[in-house]
């Protein structure tokens, strides 16, 4: 593993070095072609962390470098962060590729000295995010994100590998602590205290705040689900799968931005994209220019949510029935029929307690994206303050209720059921 120090040589990069980079590459001449000069980037990264560069060709070939800075690019330097982080990345897309790779964009080469992973990129795709602000539906989303999620998840968990592997792996993405602290703090923590970095809609929500802040349930609550994300080793899970790390069109769906990858629960994946869907839901008040013309599509955000569930659920089950090769749940024990109906019971118990570890985790995503220090464009870009306040205060009531009564929920209709009771 590369050291946490910024290495000799590395710089970050700008557009009118990246060719430079690239060119010290010889598979980028397959990729891009035979001339540098000919080759022209843009920085286009919108997010908290990095620098994305997309290069195009004259004649419309394509990729895309992302380079991790040694700092948090929305504060600046004055706080550092480990280059390592794009190590764990670059892993991370390794080991989902072996058994989502349909889901994933292609990666072409790392540069271990640059911190930069060089990959496919992915166009027409948008960011999910920004497909749900506009109000775009994606008929293959639900299909696609609950594959992914069935996949990955199954595919590093007990259920799957060797008890060595799992381990293995473990130990190696428990490296990872820097990226992993950012989400115990902003996530599970700084929402439920005075925080420099916390905001939200103020005065507007200067209530709700004070009332997270003395909410002495919400906060044995929130520290369950920390306790779950700092012990429980189930699965390599993506870390940060929010809608802003899916990118989609009508027809594809791939997930990008591993970064915050290490072992945890499978619950804090299908959490981070439920309590996306959630807020898409409750923000879609704040963008209509006549009352009720989003009705329809806040029921298809809704309808995909539950199918996300749906999707993944039944996914998962098919292969732990057709592929348990791993220690967790040994096939050989459960050979005959009285062995085989205990399991299938089992599987409705794990099944049971996973929902319930999704919907809080779900629940606290909303809470500190309205909160804490990264908000989300869903809520942000409606700019009237009373009228994103007023979605605001929607989510906080679903999102307090998911955590507080997050083994009470039976089904992801029932959740919707509330979700429309509350908008």
């Amino acid at each position: 593993m590369p050291s946490r120090d910024v290495p000799p040589g590395y710089t970050p990069l700008l557009e009118k070095t990246v060719a430079g980079f690239l060119a010290r590459h010889p598979e980028t001449f397959d990729i891009l072609g035979p001339d540098p000069d000919r080759w022209r980037a843009r920085e286009v990264g919108d997010g908290n962390l990095n620098l994305v560069f997309i290069v195009q060709s004259d004649d419309g070939r394509s990729l895309v470098v992302k380079q991790a800075l040694p700092y948090v690019r929305l504060v600046g330097d004055s706080w550092p962060l480990p280059l390592s982080r794009s190590y764990f990345e670059r892993r991370a897309l390794q080991l989902q590729s072996e058994v989502a790779d349909r889901f994933l964009p292609k990666v072409y080469f790392y540069d271990e000295t640059a911190a930069a992973i060089v990959m496919e990129y992915l166009h027409p795709h948008v960011v999910l995010r920004k497909g749900f602000v506009r109000g775009i539906r994606y008929p293959r989303l639900a299909e696609d994100l609950g594959a992914f999620l069935a996949q990955t998840l199954f595919g590093t968990s007990d259920l799957a590998l060797p008890a060595p592997r799992k381990r293995a792996q473990v130990s190696f993405f428990s490296g990872n602590a820097e990226l992993c602290r950012l989400t115990e703090d902003f996530v599970f923590t700084d929402p439920y205290r005075i925080a420099a970095l916390n905001r939200w809609t103020t005065p507007h929500l200067d209530d709700l705040a004070a009332e997270l802040r003395a909410d002495a349930e919400l906060k044995v609550c929130s520290q369950r689900f920390k306790w779950l994300f700092l012990n429980h080793t189930e699965a390599l899970v993506h870390g940060d799968l929010h809608t802003g790390s899916i990118m989609a069109t009508p027809e594809d769906t791939r997930v990008i931005d591993p970064e915050f990858a290490f072992y945890g629960p499978m619950g804090f994946d299908l959490g981070a994209v439920l309590g996306n869907f959630y807020l898409a839901y409750f923000a879609q008040e704040g963008h209509e220019q006549r009352s009720h013309e989003r009705h329809e599509y806040r029921e298809w955000l809704l309808a995909t949510a539950e199918q996300v569930w749906g999707t993944f659920t039944s996914g998962f089950l098919r292969l732990w029935q057709e592929n348990a090769t791993g220690d967790g749940y040994p096939a050989e024990l459960f050979s005959d029929p009285v062995a085989r109906q205990a399991l299938e019971k089992e599987r409705v118990v794990f099944m049971r307690r996973l929902l319930g570890d999704a919907l809080g985790f779900a629940g606290m995503k909303m809470l500190r994206r309205i909160f804490g220090v990264a908000h989300v464009e869903d809520l942000e870009s409606i700019e009237d303050p009373d009228r994103r306040a007023h979605c605001e205060r929607k989510a906080v009531r679903l999102g307090r209720e998911l955590v507080v009564n997050a083994r009470a929920w039976l089904s992801l209709a029932d959740v919707n059921v509330r979700a429309r009771e509350l908008s």
